[in-house]
């Protein structure tokens, strides 16, 4: 049902190097450059997280409540995709752990721009 999301940034090339390199373990590359936007995944056909410079200009401002949600497919994953984003210079917002007992394991980072980030694994 998602196409992609947006995260607005400040520093094109430092989001599309930080996105590429963390999400790279989940098969995902730079699919298209179009200079003010990018779009990172495995396809076009295939949910997307995009990095844009903000379209009117105004600098970027990461939402309070808003959320990219990535599900890597395991607890040993969502650890090594937060260990990664820790190296590439994210934050930490919540370390990775058990968070519903049984069902909802997730990590928590902020990106160079402060744009909020889960990875998480059901089950």
């Amino acid at each position: 049902m998602i196409g992609y999301v947006t995260l607005g940034v400040s520093d094109m090339g430092r989001a599309k190097d930080f996105y590429t390199t963390l999400l790279a373990d989940m098969g995902a590359k730079l699919l298209l450059d179009m200079e003010r936007i990018a779009f990172i995944g495995r396809s076009m056909t295939e949910p997307m997280v995009a990095v844009c410079i903000p379209y009117d200009k105004e600098p970027n401002h990461p939402g309070n409540g808003n959320m990219v949600a990535l599900q890597p497919g395991s607890k040993e994953a969502v650890d090594a995709l937060y260990r990664k984003a820790i190296e590439l210079g994210a934050t930490c917002d919540g370390e990775p752990g058990q968070r519903i007992p049984n069902q909802f394991y997730g990590a928590y980072i902020r990106d160079p721009d402060g744009n909020k980030v889960a990875f998480f694994h059901f089950g």
